[in-house]
C-alpha cells in the first residue's frame, strides 16, 4: 500500500519546506521533501530549483549526505568534534559550519553505554536535537581522528618550490604545498591536506613561528596533542579570588609545631608533599613509628562545579617539559598558595600513619590541618647529610628520623617484591635562552625511595580508609601482563637461554627474580629490564578496583599530588565527605560552598576516569617527543661524528639504536648496511647477512656514525662507520634456538611500484 502524504501534493512554499525540515525527526534530503508532499516528475525538477534558490537565499543549507537544515540549524544527524569539557560534560561543535554570522554552536553529549569512551579531540558521528535552552548531541558512532591538519617546517627548494617538512618522526616523505600564505621558509605551521589520493598537497591554515626559537619544542608538543595552554580569564579570576581564603586553625588540626620537611628535585616548581615521622611513644606499638604525609589542601581552593574545577577536570594533569610546564592549576594556586614553601602557613590535608616494627601500616586517620614548612631540601642534599657529607640543620630533627622509619617501610616493600625496573630517566639541561647545554640520566638516590615509600603508604591508607567509609574513590589500577604479551616475553627470554613458564601464578617477583639472573650482565641487562616492560599493561584510573600488580598492592589510589593531579583531588573531596571535613562556606557566597565529593563528581567517576586517563597518556607522549627533540637538537651539532650506541630493537627493514648515556632512538636501514641480502630472525629479532653472517640483535653495543639528526622531528640517523661492509664481531648464539620464522630483509623480484608490462594471462 502506497504511504500517505503528509502534505498536500503540489509544490510546497519556502514557508511550508522549513517548517517540515525543523519537525523532521530524521535528515531531511530533497527526497524526503519530495515524498511528504506527494511530488512526481516536474514538480520534482521545480524542488530541486525552489531549494537552491532558498540555499543561496541563506535560508537552508545542505548537510553532508544532501540533507538539508535551516541556517544556522544544526542538521540531525552530523559529524561533530569534541573540543571542551564543562565540567564532566563534553561539548562539541560541527566539524563543517558555514552560517556567515552565526555564532558556532555548541552541543552537549550525551553518552549512553560505555560512559567516557569519548574525550577532546575525538570525532563522532551524532543525533542531534534542541534540548533545554540548548543543543544536544547523542553520539552514533566514534570516527577516525581526522587526518586534514599537519604539523611542520615549510622548506624551499632550489627550484622555488615549497614543501613542507612533517614534525612527526614516522613521516616518510616531504609534502608540497600549494599555498603558504604568510608563511616564510624555516617557519613552523599547521597545514591542511588536499589533493587526491597519492597526490597529496598542503595549503598553510596557521604560522605558529620559529620551531628553533627558545622553548618552542615544547610547543611543538602542545599544539599536536592539544594540551590546553592558556587559562581562560574567568578561572584566572576565580584563582585570585580562593586565594584570599582565610588559613587558620578553625576547624583544623595545628601541625605547626613540627619539624615537618619537604624533599623534591633542586628545580621543582611546586612543592605539594611534605613529610614528619618520630618514633612511636605508643606501648603497644613497640619500635614503631608515627608518620604524618602532609598534602597541599588543593580542595579547599578548588571547588566541585567552579570555574577552576572545569579546567582542572579539563586538563586533568599537568605536563612537565624540559623548558615549560603547562600547570592543571593557575599560577596563583599551583606555584604559590597551594605550594607548601617553607616559613609560610600552609593549608593541608594531613595522613596520620602508625607503623609497626616489621613496616606495616596498622593504623591512619585524615585531617585537615595547618602546617608550617620547617624547609624544603632537595634531594641531592637529603642524600648527603645522611651520608655525613653535608652538615645540614634538620639532619637530627627531621630527616634521621625519617630515615629510620624509612628502614622499617622499606622491609614491608622488600617483603611485597614490587616489580624492580631501574631504567634510566634522561634530564635535559638549558641555559639562560632556552638552548640545550647537557643531557644526561638522572641520578637516583636513597632519598627518592625514601619519598617514594612514604607516598605510596599514604596512598594506600587513602585507598583502604576510603573503603572502609563505603565510599566512591577513584583507584590508580596496573593489571598483570596479558597472555599474548607474556607469550612473546618467553620467546624473547629463550634467545637468551632464559626460561619462562606461562604455567605459573605471574607475580611482580616473577620479573624481579629473571632481572636478578642477568644484574650481572651489563651487554642484556638493558633490554630485558625493557622487555618485561613492554610485557607489562598500562595503569590506569578507574572507580572498579582491581589492584595494582607492579606495587604488589591490593587497592592503592593517588592522593598525594592534588596539585599536578586531577585523580588526587576527588580523592581528597571523597576523604573531606567521608571524615566529615567540609570547612565552613564563605559568607558573601562569591565562592562555591561544598570541598568534599559533590553528587555530580559520583555520578561521573567513571567518565572522569576515563578522560583523565587519557589526559596522562597524552601528557606522557607529548612529554617523551619534546624530549626527543631536545636530544635531537643537542646531537645535532655532532652529525658525522662517531658515537657509542646500543641497538634497542631490530626488525626488517633495520634496525634502531639509542645513544648511550643520552637517549634518543636513531635507525640504521637494512639497505645501508651492504650489498648482500640481511634475514631476520622474527623469534630471536635479529638481523644475519647471506654471505657474511654480520649479525645485529637487541643489546649489542657498537659504534655508529651519526648521519642525522632533525630536532623538529627528533629522530635520529645512523649508518654503519666503515660503509656496508662493517660490522661488529659475531655474537654466539645462544644454544638450542634455531632460526625459526626468518625472512629475507628485502624482497625478491620485481619492486612492487613497477607495474608489469607483459602479456595479460587469460
Amino acid at each position: 500500500m502506497a504511504r500517505k502524504p503528509r502534505h498536500q501534493p503540489g509544490l510546497p512554499t519556502r514557508e511550508q519546506i522549513l517548517e517540515f525540515i525543523e519537525q523532521s525527526k530524521e535528515p531531511a534530503g530533497k527526497r524526503e521533501i519530495a515524498r511528504a508532499f506527494g511530488l512526481h516528475g516536474s514538480d520534482k525538477i521545480a524542488l530541486k530549483a525552489l531549494l537552491k534558490d532558498m540555499t543561496d537565499e541563506g535560508l537552508i543549507d545542505a548537510a553532508p549526505g544532501r540533507a538539508f537544515h535551516k541556517m544556522g540549524g544544526v542538521p540531525r544527524v552530523t559529524v561533530l568534534k569534541i573540543v571542551d569539557v564543562d565540567g564532566n560534560q563534553l561539548i562539541a561543535i560541527p566539524e563543517r559550519w558555514e552560517a556567515e554570522g552565526i555564532p558556532l554552536p555548541k552541543l552537549r553529549v550525551i553518552e549512553r553505554g560505555r560512559k567516557g569512551a569519548l574525550g577532546i579531540g575525538d570525532r563522532i558521528l551524532a543525533r542531534t536535537e534542541e534540548a533545554g535552552k540548548g543543543w544536544v548531541a547523542h553520539p552514533m558512532k566514534k570516527l577516525a581522528k581526522a587526518s586534514e591538519q599537519i604539523m611542520g617546517v615549510v622548506e624551499e627548494s632550489d627550484n622555488g618550490r615549497f614543501w613542507l617538512k612533517s614534525t612527526d618522526k614516522k613521516a616518510r616523505f616531504d609534502i608540497p604545498l600549494f599555498e603558504i600564505g604568510e608563511a616564510q621558509p624555516g617557519d613552523l605551521v599547521l597545514a591542511e591536506l588536499g589533493g587526491r589520493a597519492g597526490q597529496k598537497k598542503a595549503r598553510v591554515t596557521d604560522v605558529l613561528g620559529d620551531p628553533f626559537a627558545p622553548r618552542s619544542f615544547s610547543l611543538i608538543a602542545i599544539h599536536k596533542f592539544g594540551i590546553p595552554f592558556e587559562i581562560p580569564e574567568e578561572v584566572e579570576a576565580e584563582a585570585k579570588k580562593v586565594h584570599d581564603l582565610p588559613v587558620t586553625s578553625e576547624k583544623r588540626e595545628d601541625l605547626r609545631h613540627l619539624p615537618i620537611i619537604a624533599i623534591d628535585p633542586r628545580d621543582a616548581r611546586d612543592f605539594d608533599d611534605a613529610v614528619w615521622a618520630a618514633p612511636d611513644d605508643d606501648a603497644k606499638n613497640a619500635n614503631g613509628f608515627k608518620a604524618i604525609v602532609s598534602i597541599a589542601d588543593v580542595s579547599y581552593y578548588v571547588r566541585p562545579g567552579s570555574a577552576l574545577d572545569r579546567e582542572a577536570a579539563k586538563r586533568g594533569n599537568s605536563v612537565y617539559f624540559p623548558d615549560r610546564v603547562v600547570p592543571m592549576l593557575p599560577h596563583a594556586l599551583s606555584s604559590d598558595k597551594c605550594s607548601l614553601r617553607a616559613g609560610e602557613d600552609r593549608a593541608v590535608l594531613a595522613c596520620h600513619m602508625q607503623i609497626d616494627a616489621g613496616g606495616q601500616v596498622t593504623s591512619w586517620r585524615f585531617t585537615r590541618a595547618i602546617a608550617r614548612i620547617s624547609a624544603n631540601i632537595p634531594y641531592q642534599d637529603a642524600q648527603d647529610a645522611i651520608d655525613g657529607k653535608l652538615d645540614h640543620p634538620m639532619l637530627e630533627s627531621a630527616l634521621r628520623p625519617l630515615w629510620a622509619c624509612w628502614g622499617l617501610l622499606k622491609k614491608a616493600r622488600d617483603r611485597r617484591n614490587p616489580l624492580e625496573l631501574n631504567l634510566p630517566e634522561r634530564r635535559i639541561t638549558l641555559d639562560d635562552h632556552g638552548r640545550v647545554v647537557g643531557v644526561a640520566v638522572r641520578e637516583h638516590l636513597d632519598a627518592h625511595q625514601v619519598i617514594e615509600d612514604f607516598m605510596i603508604a599514604a596512598n594506600v591508607a587513602a585507598a583502604k580508609a576510603l573503603e572502609e567509609k563505603k565510599s566512591p574513590l577513584i583507584y590508580r589500577v596496573h593489571e598483570p601482563p596479558a597472555r599474548e604479551k607474556l607469550v612473546a616475553l618467553k620467546d624473547y627470554l629463550k634467545t637468551f637461554d632464559l626460561e619462562f613458564a606461562l604455567g605459573q601464578v605471574v607475580l611482580p617477583s616473577t620479573f624481579n627474580a629473571i632481572i636478578d639472573k642477568v644484574q650481572e650482565h651489563d651487554e642484556i641487562l638493558p633490554q630485558i629490564m625493557e622487555a618485561v616492560l613492554r610485557s607489562q599493561t598500562q595503569a590506569y584510573y578507574t572507580p572498579q578496583n582491581a589492584g595494582h600488580f607492579g606495587l604488589a598492592l591490593g587497592s592503592y589510589a593517588h592522593f598525594t599530588s592534588p596539585i599536578r593531579r586531577y585523580a588526587d583531588l576527588i580523592v581528597h573531596r571523597a576523604l573531606v565527605s567521608a571524615y566529615d571535613l567540609e570547612m565552613p562556606a564563605p559568607k558573601d557566597g562569591s565562592i562555591k560552598p561544598v570541598t568534599g565529593l559533590s553528587a555530580k563528581d559520583f555520578e561521573r567517576l567513571d567518565v572522569t576516569s576515563e578522560m583523565i586517563s587519557r589526559a596522562e597518556r597524552r601528557a606522557m607522549e607529548a612529554e617523551r617527543e619534546t624530549t626527543d627533540r631536545y636530544v635531537a637538537a643537542f646531537l645535532s651539532s655532532q652529525i658525522g661524528q662517531i658515537v657509542d650506541v646500543r641497538i634497542t630493537g631490530v626488525q626488517n627493514f633495520g634496525f634502531f639504536a639509542t645513544v648511550e648515556s643520552i637517549g634518543g632512538d636513531g635507525l640504521v636501514p637494512v639497505s645501508t648496511l651492504g650489498a648482500e641480502r640481511f634475514f631476520y630472525d622474527e623469534a630471536s629479532q635479529t638481523l644475519t647477512g647471506e654471505d657474511s653472517g654480520d649479525e645485529y640483535r637487541p643489546g649489542m653495543r657498537l659504534k655508529l656514525r651519526l648521519a642525522e639528526a632533525n630536532p623538529v622531528s627528533g629522530s635520529l640517523r645512523f649508518e654503519l662507520p666503515e660503509g656496508g661492509s662493517y660490522a661488529p664481531a659475531r655474537m654466539q648464539r645462544p644454544s638450542g634456538v634455531k632460526h625459526k620464522g626468518k625472512q629475507m630483509a628485502g624482497k625478491r623480484g620485481r619492486p612492487s611500484n613497477i607495474r608489469h608490462q607483459g602479456k595479460r594471462r587469460r
